[in-house]
């Protein structure tokens, strides 16, 4: 990462100093930092928003990677939110622009809500094109260590994958907990920071908490004989046999022998 790009992360940990307003996320793959702020939405209330930039090497040459989400904007306002932000970003290619970003979501998000593509509704949305190339179909292998709050994790992943047109499976084989993602690279990205963010369990006392024992267990574009999934699933198993079975059925024989027969103990 360049040293203006550098200089900016250590300014932007000096701006945002309070509480659980910064946190670097990731350092793999360029950065990964979350941004907790508050901007004027409809009716002159203040909207809390979590802002998540995926910064490439490359950054600032290239565009940074944008998550939106709050808890008080549907899916598809945070979509919209989302676009708004990645074209202000191409007018600021080429310099540090999180903080110019975050500056000017806070002063813009009350018109973009108001624009009827930002909609109302809670219903599923369709993403823009990735403003970067296409790799095209990827695919990832989670291993999640557990879900407390079971039925509702299953919905909430299940919704994620309807929206970034991922398909694949979420398995379950006694203790072991698997999802097989397939998709665009740049929604798998994003299917990531969403799983590392939001609210999708409860920890032991009942509250609610993010997910922090998942671990990307395999990653590859999708070659000739990959199966192509058609849909996103979810599925139990009774044995390893027939969890290995659907690996073997889906051309992931190796894959199941290096990354899934180690979790068995």
């Amino acid at each position: 990462m360049a040293g203006p790009a550098r200089e900016e992360l250590l300014a932007l940990a000096a701006i945002f100093c309070g509480p659980d307003e910064w946190e670097v996320l990731s350092l793999s793959d360029g950065t990964v930092c979350r941004i907790l702020t508050k901007a004027e939405g409809l009716m002159d209330v203040d909207v809390p928003l979590e802002l998540v930039f995926h910064l490439p090497v490359n950054y600032p040459s290239c565009l940074p990677g944008i998550s939106v989400n709050s808890e008080h904007l549907t899916r598809a306002q945070c979509v919209a939110v989302k676009e708004k932000l990645l074209e202000q970003a191409e007018n600021l290619l080429s310099e540090p622009m999180v903080h110019e970003l975050v500056l000017w979501v806070q002063q813009n998000l009350r018109h973009i809500l108001n624009q009827p593509e930002a909609g109302s509704g809670s219903g599923k949305c369709t993403f823009a094109a990735s403003t970067t190339v296409d790799d095209g179909l990827w695919m990832t292998l989670l291993h999640l260590d557990h879900m407390r709050a079971k039925s509702k994790y299953i919905k909430t992943v299940e919704k994620w994958a309807s929206d970034l047109r991922l398909m694949g499976r979420l398995m379950f084989m006694g203790k072991i907990i698997l999802i097989l993602l397939q998709g665009d690279r740049n929604n798998i990205k994003e299917y990531l920071i969403l799983q590392k963010t939001c609210k999708v369990d409860v920890d032991s006392s009942g509250k609610k908490c993010k997910e922090k024992m998942i671990s990307v267990l395999f990653e590859t574009k999708v070659q000739t004989e990959h199966k192509r999934f058609l849909a996103f699933e979810v599925k139990e198993y009774s044995s390893l046999d027939e969890l290995q079975k659907e690996f073997e059925t889906t051309g992931l024989k190796k894959l199941f022998s290096e990354f899934v027969l180690g979790l068995v103990k």
